[in-house]
């Protein structure tokens, strides 16, 4: 099976693909545009700022060639955010267009600091990504912004009001959460991927 992870100069990476070392699996760091449309499984993680990172994925043309891809593809955290349509972050950034969401910041409210950072639970969990978890499993977070809930939504975590902790639309998943810092629930969830 051969794993490509998008390198598009995004933070965190290094993290993913230990993580996928653990389970066993080898993957490819690339940004070439054939070797991820041949992957039979496309990871997509970030970290960092939304307008730098479009300013990348379409400087390498990226920007075209990761809509069009249709085998399963994970973005995990800025990766996820990417795939809406629109940021707030920046002062607002165009993204792929992939999902139909548009990221918003979280409000400042004096007993909710921002970024949301730490554990927090899932709830409303609908996808064979999170086979053999439980509604109330715990995964880590670090995020200023989100996508609201929405027809795409298959888990949603609240601070203080519910938002996407995960997204799906056809053969794109995404998670808000880190797997790779998420310990046995988020190698659980790269598992399941995995397998998809």
């Amino acid at each position: 099976m051969e794993i490509a992870v998008v390198d598009y100069k995004g933070g965190n990476v290094q993290s993913v693909l230990f993580a996928l070392e653990r389970l066993g699996v080898q993957a490819t760091l690339t940004a070439d545009h054939e070797v991820l449309r041949r992957a039979d499984k496309v990871l997509f993680p970030g970290e960092g700022e939304a307008a730098s990172a479009m300013q990348e994925l379409r400087a390498q043309g990226l920007h075209e060639v990761l809509p069009t891809l249709t085998q399963p593809f994970l973005g995990i955290c800025l990766g996820m955010q990417l795939l809406g349509q629109h940021t707030q972050e920046g002062g607002g950034t165009d993204m792929l267009g992939i999902l139909p969401f548009d990221v918003v910041r979280f409000p400042a409210l004096p007993e909710y600091k921002v970024p949301h950072m730490g554990w927090n639970n899932l709830q409303t969990l609908n996808s064979p990504l999170f086979e053999g978890l439980s509604a109330e499993d715990y995964v880590y977070f670090v995020h200023s912004y989100y996508a609201p809930v929405g027809e795409y939504t298959i888990a949603e975590a609240a601070y203080p009001a519910p938002f996407s902790a995960a997204v799906q639309h056809e053969n794109f998943y995404a998670v808000q959460f880190h797997t790779e810092k998420s310990g046995p629930v988020g190698t659980r969830i790269l598992e399941n991927f995995l397998k998809l």
